[in-house]
């Protein structure tokens, strides 16, 4: 009767471990979150609506770097027919609007960036309820956003995007 028992041992735990695996294949699923990001709508809406948000401060941007520009040439042209309290003057004004063009420079870029911050988490929340729904309704047991290796077959992220187009 032991030998019997010990005869079975591996037989029972084998079948053991196969009744204790699921019924059915695991659908898993690819999506590419970058690409979903870039190519997205609302990531185009996105970027057309920070343009003319900063359009206006990008234009006086130019145009004070244009005039800057102008101040400069008008001293290299007449620096030595100058006399040296009007040198001296433009000399503070150059160096006083080059400090203050790039002070404004800088607060754009600031502005902009926290901006396009503020809008991309928007999106990205967006596109991961785009994800969610997208392996809810199909049934999916699992979605990976990062890989080191995946079969195109379980690339899913055209799906999302048509589902994003919507």
């Amino acid at each position: 009767m032991l030998k019997v028992l010990r005869a079975l041992t591996p037989f029972a735990l084998l079948t053991g471990l196969l009744m204790a695996a699921p019924a059915h294949a695991q659908k898993i699923g690819f999506v590419d979150a970058a690409r979903l990001l870039q190519e997205s709508p609302q990531f185009d809406a996105m970027m057309k609506a920070l343009e003319s948000e900063f359009a206006p401060r990008q234009r006086e941007l130019l145009n004070l770097q244009q005039e800057m520009q102008q101040k400069q040439q008008t001293y290299e042209r007449d620096r030595t027919v100058l006399s040296e309290q009007e040198r001296t003057a433009l000399e503070r004004e150059l160096r006083d609007g080059a400090r203050e063009l790039q002070r404004q420079a800088q607060e754009y870029e600031e502005d902009l960036q926290i901006r396009q911050n503020e809008e991309m988490a928007k999106i990205r929340n967006e596109v991961l309820q785009a994800i969610q729904a997208y392996g809810r309704d199909e049934r999916f047991d699992l979605i990976v956003g990062d890989a080191l290796y995946f079969d195109s077959d379980i690339d899913i992220t055209e799906e999302i995007l048509r589902r994003l187009n919507r």
